[in-house]
């Protein structure tokens, strides 16, 4: 039994072989359905994975207030699901007022207004449009827990004046230096002088967060001076006095708010533990997006190898026709056609499973993506493969052991 099963793989291997490109088509659907899924989910664990580091980096006492209703909650406040396009298209739901009520909420220890003013910046006369302009108070780093690399932040003293604080890839993407203290650039007809740049942040790609390696911090005063008060707050980054108090200070700082906004829950209060699955919910959205594309891939790739089998078995009447003769069972050539059809799809997920491992090393090394793939994405990838393989060369298989060996030697 075991030799005729040999022999069955060794001739289905052949057969692959003897038409590669028609093989190749065939496995198609196969291949882009593997590919998504392993490539998708990697992302996902690995995005899930930067932001878990990025929430033991601030800490789990950080509180986040942004405008719009980002998330929706059950009765007991958990988080049921995520209103994406709340989130992003809401803007200037927050005001001064917030703040201030944020910063007199009882445990609070500090608050910190996050607002981008929009513009381009002006170097060495050229401009620049793609760096995020944030203006905010002299606490963000001990909000952020992050410490500067280069010079100072601004202080309560002088957050009147014209300073910036810049994050990494401003330094070197936009003045060319990795230690531009002293430099000057203008913004909205004012010049301003860096002086300083921030360590590197450990920024989780798909999160809710800006990427302020990529942000100039300007003090909060001039962002509304600039704007004549118009400069959107997106974020307030609040700290509680005790850790421990988290959940406490966070509801007080909602009723506060809420309170401000004629008793209109029109902005989201999270914990750090909560911006976790926020983005969980993200990306599991994304996941049931490209699993559904990637179920179609692989239903399309099934009927393609039911199709390619069917004309196979149509090809090799007269050999099916031989085998029955010399005392082969429909059993035997059952098998064999079915182990084909399983041989195309597996080798569809063998080389879908290759090209996933290509792109993970392709983002790590061209984005700031570090996808994760593992062994349990693979083992369930080549399942999906091996189970898609049988059930469509079912079909032919039966067709093929069916034939009677008399009218399958009369073909031509």
């Amino acid at each position: 039994m075991r030799s005729l099963t040999r022999g069955n793989v060794k001739t289905a291997i052949a057969s692959v072989r003897s038409a590669k490109w028609r093989s190749l088509l065939t496995m198609m659907g196969i291949i882009i359905g593997i590919v998504s899924v392993v490539t998708v989910v990697s992302i996902g664990e690995g995005v899930k994975r930067q932001v878990v580091s990025q929430m033991n980096h601030l800490g789990k006492d950080l509180i986040t207030v942004r405008p719009g209703q980002l998330v929706n909650r059950d009765e007991k406040g958990t988080i049921t699901g995520v209103n994406l396009f709340s989130g992003y298209t809401t803007t200037g739901a927050l005001s001064d007022k917030d703040v201030s009520s944020i910063q007199k909420t009882k445990g609070v220890k500090l608050a910190v207004p996050l607002s981008i003013v929009t513009g381009g910046i002006d170097v060495d006369g050229k401009t620049y449009n793609n760096a995020s302009i944030i203006g905010t108070t002299p606490q963000l780093p001990e909000a952020l827990k992050q410490k500067i690399a280069y010079g100072d932040f601004f202080n309560d003293s002088d957050e009147n004046q014209n300073g910036a604080i810049i994050g990494k890839s401003v330094a070197t993407g936009i003045f060319d230096d990795d230690i531009p203290l002293g430099r000057s650039f203008e913004f909205h007809g004012e010049e301003f002088i860096v002086r300083g740049v921030f360590e590197p942040f450990k920024n989780a790609t798909l999160s809710l967060d800006t990427d302020f390696n990529n942000a100039i911090f300007i003090p909060y005063p001039v962002a509304q001076e600039l704007t004549e008060n118009k400069a959107a707050i997106y974020e307030v980054l609040a700290q509680p006095n005790d850790p421990d108090q988290a959940n406490t200070v966070a509801a007080a700082i909602k009723d506060n708010v809420k309170s401000n906004h004629g008793n209109q829950e029109d902005f989201t209060v999270l914990k750090q533990g909560e911006s976790l699955s926020v983005t969980s919910n993200i990306l599991n959205l994304l996941t049931r997006l490209i699993g559904g594309i990637a179920a179609i891939s692989l239903l399309v790739g099934g009927i393609g190898i039911m199709n390619v089998m069917l004309v196979s078995v149509t090809e090799r009447m007269h050999e099916i026709g031989i085998r029955k003769a010399i005392g082969a069972t429909s059993r035997q050539i059952r098998n064999q056609f079915l182990i084909e059809a399983t041989v195309l799809s597996v080798a569809g997920g063998v080389i879908g499973v290759i090209i996933s491992l290509v792109i993970n090393v392709m983002l790590r090394i061209f984005t700031d993506i570090e996808p994760v793939i593992s062994w349990q994405v693979v083992a369930l990838a080549a399942g999906v493969s091996l189970v898609v393989g049988i059930i469509f060369g079912t079909a032919p298989a039966l067709k093929a052991a069916r034939k009677d060996p008399i009218e399958a030697l009369r073909h031509e």
